[in-house]
């Protein structure tokens, strides 16, 4: 395990190659979910999301979730709206068909009433101004620098409301803690290798504040939260 996290260290990981075995890639899904659970990742982007459905009671609220992986953060997220009484139309894509066709079991048997397809959102156009929501969860972390900025200025024009970002936070502790959690949390022998990656990979406070800025977001905040993650959000016109 390396300890200079000084400069960003991204390596290819393994989830990401595009001859992944099948069984393989549903665990390294199914561990993923459970660490999502783990680490609250939709408790993360729940309250923005909540505030601004119930801003305008009794209309849908549109949300796009980039990388959805699993599709488990938009299927709890759909959820906890339920149970507010809230509405939320979420659609949900990924690059990976197969991560698309997990996802899509998964909202099935839980009755999660998702749009899910495949979708390369670094080439692929995103409609301007058609979802209140865009959100990514633990995607930002894989691409580069070009990426990051053109990935955060697309989801910038999809939104006409609220654009939110959560990620890992570099740091040693937060490297430590993934080194444990991959271990204790999960038997996928992609995420023990993948999560270290990750963290490496992951991008500081003041790294993630540049890409928005470089991407032209004007009303934005980042802050850290637990555990060793941040949030990313800009606010788009009077949200």
């Amino acid at each position: 395990m390396t300890f200079n996290l000084r400069q960003r260290r991204r390596e290819p990981e393994w989830m990401d190659h595009p001859g992944l075995d099948p069984a393989l890639h549903d665990g390294a899904l199914s561990s993923l979910s459970r660490l999502n659970r783990w680490a609250g990742s939709d408790g993360i982007l729940w309250p923005a999301i909540r505030d601004l459905a119930a801003s305008s009671p009794g209309r849908e609220c549109r949300v796009l979730d980039i990388a959805t992986g699993a599709g488990d953060v938009p299927m709890a997220l759909s959820r906890r709206a339920k149970r507010c009484g809230l509405h939320l139309d979420i659609t949900a894509v990924d690059l990976s068909p197969h991560a698309v066709d997990y996802a899509r079991r998964n909202a099935a048997d839980s009755g999660a009433k998702i749009t899910l397809r495949q979708c390369d959102v670094l080439c692929e156009d995103l409609p301007e101004g058609e979802w209140e929501v865009v959100m990514c969860s633990l995607f930002l972390h894989h691409l580069d620098e070009a990426q990051a900025v053109r990935l955060l200025g697309r989801m910038g024009a999809a939104s006409k409301g609220l654009v939110l970002v959560s990620d890992l936070r570099r740091s040693m502790a937060g490297l430590w803690l993934t080194h444990l959690a991959a271990r204790v949390v999960s038997r996928s022998p992609v995420v023990r290798v993948d999560g270290p990656r990750s963290v490496r990979a992951a991008f500081t406070l003041a790294e993630a504040a540049s890409l928005a800025g470089r991407a032209g977001w004007t009303n934005f905040q980042v802050r850290p939260l637990w555990p060793f993650r941040f949030l990313l959000m800009e606010r788009k016109g009077g949200s």
